[in-house]
């Protein structure tokens, strides 16, 4: 029986991807939430995790965001187009209870399922620094 976790293939491990997130991409937030978008050219979105010790300086709140954040990744990512994105967690997450987050993330996925990929990034900018 295959697990129900998320695969190595829907998540951002390098750290060119995470730079590349941070320099050319679209992004949008909640109360809770920051998000960075772009398009990977891969048949299926990636997802990377952002949280800070300034969100909190317990590691238990934090890793109860990451557990949060991805699986409701793991629930919705299959309605969301091909993109690499990176969710960055702001300091309100950790005070609210897991279903208050659940219903912010699930309406963050709202919005990344109807933004139009190609006008969110500038026209003719390469996303590395070597031309080729």
């Amino acid at each position: 029986m295959r697990a129900a976790g998320l695969p190595r293939e829907a998540r951002l491990r390098r750290a060119g991807d995470f730079a590349a997130l941070r320099h050319v991409s679209g992004r949008f937030g909640g109360r809770c939430f920051s998000v960075r978008y772009r398009p990977n050219g891969l048949d299926q979105p990636r997802m990377g995790l952002a949280i800070s010790k300034r969100v909190s300086k317990r590691a238990v709140d934090r890793n109860r965001i990451k557990r949060l954040v991805r699986e409701s990744f793991r629930r919705h990512r299959l309605e969301l187009p091909p993109i690499d994105l990176m969710v960055m967690a702001r300091e309100q997450a950790v005070h609210l209870p897991g279903p208050e987050l659940l219903d912010e993330l699930q309406l963050l996925w709202k919005k990344l399922r109807s933004v139009r990929l190609e006008a969110t990034l500038k026209p003719g900018y390469a996303a590395g620094t070597i031309v080729r």
